[in-house]
């Protein structure tokens, strides 16, 4: 099978996803199973390198670098239509014992039933993630302020409602601490301002006393300087083009004398 053209770039965000076993388990020369296609083959390889490079090993979750994507594009769909979309940080309360008593096996057994209580928690649209280390991250699309406490509520319950099995018989009950913002509406914003925003509401959950959900209370009050400059960097644009400036503290045009 001859190699790829060396100039020959891949639409990493056309791949499909796949298994990684052909990729892993081949070495020389390729051979095609079942009458397989070389482009089949082809296609299958990168489908296991997609998946190897968006999938979390541990816990089978996005990634935090696939999930980033998942935050950029949903961010631009709210800049564009106005929906709203929630952003939860879940983080395990007391993790570090558990890996320190129990073992870091234990500990990874923790991760993966979490992972499955947070799949259980969420509708299909959503989207969820490892984030790191303990830390996990929830998108939700279309997601009314109504509706943002009770499915954080649900996944905190979860989480409380049900020990978790260490093995040997071992289990042990853990709680987890919520953090939530929303994207901002008609607002370029940015994934670290957005993670910045819902990290900062986790905090607040830890220092309250965990085992808790933590909420943006208010959603205008909290746009940053920068999501105003992206904002009004814009309009600004857009009324020196039509022979004004634009106000971005009173929305008002100043017509040029």
């Amino acid at each position: 099978m001859k190699s790829l053209h060396p100039h020959r770039h891949v639409d990493v965000d056309a791949l499909r996803l796949g298994s990684a076993l052909m990729l892993i388990a081949q070495s020389g020369q390729p051979v095609f199973a079942d009458a397989q296609a070389p482009q089949d083959y082809v296609q299958s390889v990168i489908d296991a390198l997609c998946d190897l490079s968006s999938r979390d090993p541990l816990t089978g979750l996005s990634n935090r670098r696939a999930f980033c994507h998942v935050m950029e594009q949903e961010l631009d769909r709210v800049a564009r239509l106005g929906d709203d979309a929630l952003l939860l940080m879940v983080d395990v309360d007391h993790f570090k014992p558990v890996n320190d008593v129990h073992g870091h096996l234990a500990g990874d057994k923790v991760l993966q039933q979490m992972a499955q209580r947070l799949l259980t928690c969420i509708r299909p649209m959503d989207s969820v993630a490892r984030f790191g280390g303990e830390e996990f991250a929830v998108v939700l699309p279309n997601c009314s302020h109504s509706y943002s406490t009770v499915v954080a509520e649900r996944i905190r319950q979860a989480v409380e409602a049900q020990p978790f099995e260490l093995g040997d018989g071992k289990t042990l009950s853990l709680t987890v601490s919520v953090g939530g913002a929303f994207a901002p509406q008609w607002v370029r914003s940015g994934v670290s301002l957005w993670v910045e925003r819902a990290d900062r509401q986790l905090y607040r959950a830890k220092k309250e006393g965990r085992n808790r959900v933590c909420l943006e209370e208010t959603f205008d009050t909290v746009v940053s300087t920068e999501e105003k400059e992206l904002l009004y960097g814009a309009l600004n644009l857009t009324g020196l083009a039509n022979g004004h400036a634009t106000d971005p503290e009173h929305h008002t045009s100043v017509g040029q004398s």
